[in-house]
């Protein structure tokens, strides 16, 4: 599986093309608008592992890549507003024992067992998301990324869980290659990163996708036939 995605993002006569808009969506990310056409993208390259296409989609058909990015970012909030709710009262308890010496003790007590519980909501979050959003780009809808009996299926396979743990492993590696890249260059690498961030979401994002392909029924879908955008 590890060859496999880190091979995908490389495929195709356009891997260039969607490189330097993949890259350039990630750079302008922070004006919010470039973000949600690359979540579209992204979640589109989920459902395109799954149905086992050699390729990854191409940057075109721009309103269906900003409708899914849209869908993508609400099936987000809701998979992760509890872990946010969970963090935030951990971390409310943690300043109100800085704030209040008399309780300090039992509050820092309180909001390092939240902030512990907060670590282990994220990792559920983590667990969770990638395969709402495979639904989701299959689906086209934001119901389909809740679909209990496809996430159960997915959720509770060996190959799932062993997508979901191979992505540390190139987390670091990405990470000391960017340091390493962004050093050498005196800071001029930093140009580089969302390039790097870039292909490494893609091959992430089809390792998770041919991991809940390979659980469901991809038919079962009422959206699975329609194509991606290419």
């Amino acid at each position: 599986m590890l060859e496999e995605g880190l091979s995908y993002p490389l495929r195709g006569d356009s891997a260039l093309g969607r490189f330097v808009i993949g890259g350039v969506l990630g750079f302008l990310s922070f004006l919010i608008i470039p973000a949600i056409p690359l979540l579209g993208y992204l979640t589109e390259v989920l459902g395109s592992a799954a149905r086992n296409e050699e390729e990854p989609p191409a940057f075109e058909n721009w309103s269906n890549l900003f409708a899914i990015g849209v869908k993508a970012f609400v099936v987000s909030i809701v998979v992760g507003i509890i872990p946010l709710i969970v963090l935030g009262v951990s971390l409310s308890s943690t300043m109100a024992g800085l704030a209040n010496p008399d309780s300090a003790g039992f509050l820092a007590g309180v909001g390092l067992v939240g902030l512990f519980a907060s670590f282990l909501a994220f990792l559920i979050l983590y667990y969770l998301l990638p395969a709402t959003l495979t639904n989701l780009a299959l689906g086209r809808t934001v119901g389909s990324a809740f679909d209990v009996d496809n996430l159960s299926r997915t959720l509770l396979s060996l190959d799932y869980f062993v997508a979901w743990l191979i992505p540390f492993v190139i987390a670091i590696a990405v990470n000391l290659l960017t340091v390493a890249v962004v050093a050498v260059t005196l800071g001029l690498g930093g140009l580089l990163v969302p390039f790097i961030q870039f292909y490494t979401n893609v091959a992430i994002f089809y390792m998770f996708g041919r991991a809940v392909g390979a659980n469901v029924n991809v038919s079962e879908f009422s959206g699975s036939s329609a194509s991606v955008p290419t």
